[in-house]
């Protein structure tokens, strides 16, 4: 049983009606007969109720403002991405092959630092993996600030459960080093394996994490309190969004200060008497309330038969026929005997049975959409399942009568 869209609101609250469509897959054009599957039915079933739910949203105008710091960010303020190389120790036999030569490498480097020379054609351990290991250096941090990293096995390691990250600098982009980190890693699963080749394992257990293993040796320097304007940055660029972003900015400073640039950036220019009260500035901005723009698009996933719809989705009047083709076949095996006293052989001969059968499809006309309810309300008329829809919206698409960009991921 799969649900259908419908428009709200419906007697069930959620917006949705349920048909039932079968136990038929469509596969070539036609249709064939399944066993009932009760888990893959309800997993559809969940998938479109999300989407059900959030055009249910979409109709009644739950979407609307937002606050100015969930869709912008003033500039200098994102976070940076540190990455660093380090080696992990202490596994139980689950560390990188001998033929892992970086990883050898890395270590009689780091012995020989210490004053242990070794040669690293010698070396033969299996209780040490080389890692990557990666962070993120939040805006204003400051020394001393403790951060988590992720730790990810680079060479050909069965488990990093149990090991420790020896000290690894972690840089930026520019090739310095902001943070250090060190200590043992959590990789929330293990994997275990017999003689036999047999093995079980759980999550992922070549990847884990330091929870505040990082630390914080040099600040990025930001002084606002030095600059005369601010860039704001929409994290979805929008020039109709860009435009109220600018006018609610100038309604709460109570004058012309912000002016919109492009549909990514506002340039903000700081008001007198603000220069050491920045942070109460960008405080009131930030709680600002602003009704973000959004172009209308329709996002079909072919692979588990979702559609989400955006709330400026309009389509053309348009007549529409959708018709189903099942196609049933059932194999039985007859036992053909031999006559009495005969040399002949008994044996088992194939029957099959095909049974086609070609559902009607009315012509119905879907009216053209104001609203996002009225446009599911026009195509579910045509009684078509969510799998139904997907074929029926790239049709109306390809008509041009869908005054959407549709998205097929």
């Amino acid at each position: 049983m799969e649900p259908k869209l419908c428009s709200p609101p419906c007697a069930d609250g959620f917006g949705m009606d349920m048909i039932d469509s079968g136990s038929s897959t469509t596969r070539n054009g036609a249709t064939e007969n399944l066993p009932f599957n009760k888990a893959a039915t309800m997993k559809k079933g969940l998938s479109v109720l999300l989407v059900l739910i959030v055009t249910s949203f979409l109709a009644h105008g739950v979407c609307g403002a937002t606050r100015l710091k969930d869709i912008a960010s003033f500039r200098g303020t994102a976070t940076n991405p540190l990455i660093g190389y380090g080696l992990v120790v202490g596994l139980n036999g689950t560390g990188d092959k001998d033929k892992t030569i970086f990883t050898v490498s890395t270590l009689a480097n780091l012995l020989d630092n210490i004053g242990i020379h070794v040669d690293p054609a010698l070396v033969k351990v299996k209780n040490v993996a080389a890692v990557m290991v990666t962070a993120k250096l939040p805006p204003f941090a400051r020394v001393g600030t403790k951060i988590d990293v992720q730790v990810s096995s680079v060479g050909d390691a069965k488990s990093l459960e149990g090991g420790t990250l020896l000290m690894t600098p972690l840089k930026g982009p520019d090739g310095r080093a902001y943070a250090v980190v060190q200590g043992p890693i959590s990789t929330g699963g293990f994997s275990a394996g017999g003689q036999s080749g047999s093995s079980v394992q759980k999550n992922h257990p070549t990847v884990g994490t330091i929870s505040g293993g990082g630390t914080v040796e040099q600040e990025i320097s930001i002084q606002y309190s030095d600059l005369s304007n601010v860039d704001l940055v929409l994290k979805t660029p929008d020039f109709t969004t860009a435009n109220k972003v600018a006018a609610g900015v100038n309604a709460v400073l109570n004058g012309q200060y912000a002016k919109a640039v492009d549909a990514a950036s506002i340039k903000l220019q700081i008001p007198e008497g603000y220069g050491d009260r920045m942070v109460e500035m960008f405080s009131q901005l930030e709680n600002m309330e602003v009704q973000p723009d959004v172009v209308a698009k329709v996002i079909i996933n072919e692979r588990t038969g979702t559609i989400v719809m955006g709330e400026h989705v309009r389509i053309s009047p348009v007549a529409v026929a959708h018709g189903s083709l099942t196609v049933q076949v059932s194999e039985n095996a007859n036992v053909s005997q031999p006559l009495p006293f005969s040399k002949g052989h008994t044996v088992v001969t194939p029957e099959s049975k095909v049974e086609v059968q070609e559902g009607k499809g009315a012509l119905a006309v879907i009216g053209g959409g104001v609203t996002i309810g009225q446009v599911v309300q026009g195509i579910n008329a045509i009684g078509a399942t969510p799998r139904d829809l997907i074929n029926i919206l790239q049709a109306i698409k390809a008509a041009g009568a869908l005054q959407a960009e549709l998205e097929i991921i």
